[in-house]
């Protein structure tokens, strides 16, 4: 089958064959119609993941999916690297990580939403904005950080969101109906958020840029989560509430994703996609800084 090879690490992805998966006891054998680049993918090619998970070479990259069994879509997570999804056929375990896609959700946008959704709402979560509150998400333009707009949004949350100035606010400025405030986080981020909210921020998302400096945004009290920190003590102020997060890929968090999207309440903001023998390019295009979700599609 055709599939997203790595043969090492650190290294650029390219399109080979590998033999086809065989499901086990438990796996369910899904035909992949859609998938999509994550920050993982990118940073299991350049060799950053090495020493921290088992390498299986060749490797198959990707970690989204939809596709059938009849209609499933999901997160193929495995013990070690290298059963991805960014491939003709993905074998994922049956009783987790996969959910039903339900009518009105293109399968396109199912195979985009998996781990940046779950990601986007364990972070909002873990902060539990309330109405009114003022939320900074840093690294708004990317996938994870354009679901957590709209998530924030929908909760009455006043969302600042950094945004370079061109295409990137328009991009910030279209996720949602709410009002957005962009900040440019290539000029003084600080003064910048300070006007919109002079005492801090009851909250902050980092998915992008300083931890420190994005926790001295925030007022006593404030809360902190972040994707990319290890743990909670990697944040030296002492009087905030820091959260270190890592996706729950579960059934029931797809399952809410994938029906609040269904109903129009959330947008998968894929901005591009490419067929499966071009993955490469999108590749290229999520390392360059591409807005949103790049989705890839195997017919």
């Amino acid at each position: 089958m055709r599939a997203v090879l790595l043969d090492s690490t650190p290294s650029t992805p390219a399109i080979g064959e590998v033999e086809r998966p065989r499901p086990v006891a438990g796996e369910l054998l899904v035909k992949v119609a859609a998938s999509s680049v994550n920050g993982f993918d990118a940073a299991t090619a350049a060799g950053y993941l090495q020493g921290m998970m088992e390498h299986r070479f060749p490797l198959v990259v990707g970690m989204d999916f939809a596709g059938t069994v009849e209609a499933v879509f999901g997160v193929a997570r495995k013990p070690f690297l290298g059963a991805g999804s960014m491939a003709e056929y993905v074998t994922v375990p049956a009783g987790a990580g996969v959910a039903a896609i339900p009518a009105g959700l293109p399968v396109a946008h199912a195979g985009a939403l998996g781990l940046a959704g779950s990601a986007a709402l364990d972070a909002v979560t873990a902060v539990n904005p309330a109405a009114g509150e003022t939320l900074l998400i840093s690294g708004a333009t990317g996938g994870v950080g354009a679901l957590a707009v709209q998530l924030a949004a929908g909760r009455g949350v006043r969302v600042i969101a950094t945004a370079r100035p061109g295409a990137e606010t328009g991009f910030v400025l279209g996720l949602t109906g709410t009002k957005v405030y962009p900040v440019d986080y290539t000029a003084d981020l600080e003064s910048q958020v300070r006007a919109v909210a002079p005492d801090g921020v009851d909250a902050v998302l980092h998915l992008a840029g300083d931890p420190e400096q994005l926790a001295g945004l925030l007022r006593p009290g404030g809360r902190l989560a972040s994707t990319l920190i290890p743990g909670a003590d990697a944040i030296a102020r002492a009087d905030i509430d820091v959260h270190a997060v890592m996706a729950d890929t579960s059934t029931q968090t797809l399952s809410d994703l994938a029906t609040r999207a269904a109903a129009g309440d959330l947008r998968v903001p894929i901005t591009s996609t490419y067929p499966l023998h071009e993955a490469t390019k999108a590749f290229a295009a999520f390392t360059t800084g591409a807005l949103g979700k790049l989705s890839t599609t195997c017919p």
